[in-house]
């Protein structure tokens, strides 16, 4: 990751905060997935997370993107926008 330290990223992604989906992706060694910061599943323990700069990195270390937050799709609100 180079915009964002760990500790910032993990209290957003505690938050949900929505202005950080394009910043970074939080993978979980548990269920194999990763997801925006905002996304709305549960929030697992800290020891099985790990960060990475994007999808494609997630991806690369074995990761599958999440069913419900979709990480590498465009949101819906930004679509509405352009």
């Amino acid at each position: 990751m180079t915009m964002i330290d760990q500790e910032q990223a993990l209290a957003a992604f505690d938050r949900r905060d929505r202005r950080f989906d394009d910043r970074f992706v939080v993978a979980v060694e548990t269920t194999g997935i990763y997801c925006k910061p905002s996304c709305p599943a549960r929030r697992p323990k800290r020891e099985h997370v790990h960060l990475f700069a994007d999808g494609a990195a997630a991806r690369a270390a074995g990761y599958r993107p999440c069913l419900r937050c979709r990480p590498d799709d465009v949101a819906r609100d930004r679509n509405a926008i352009e």
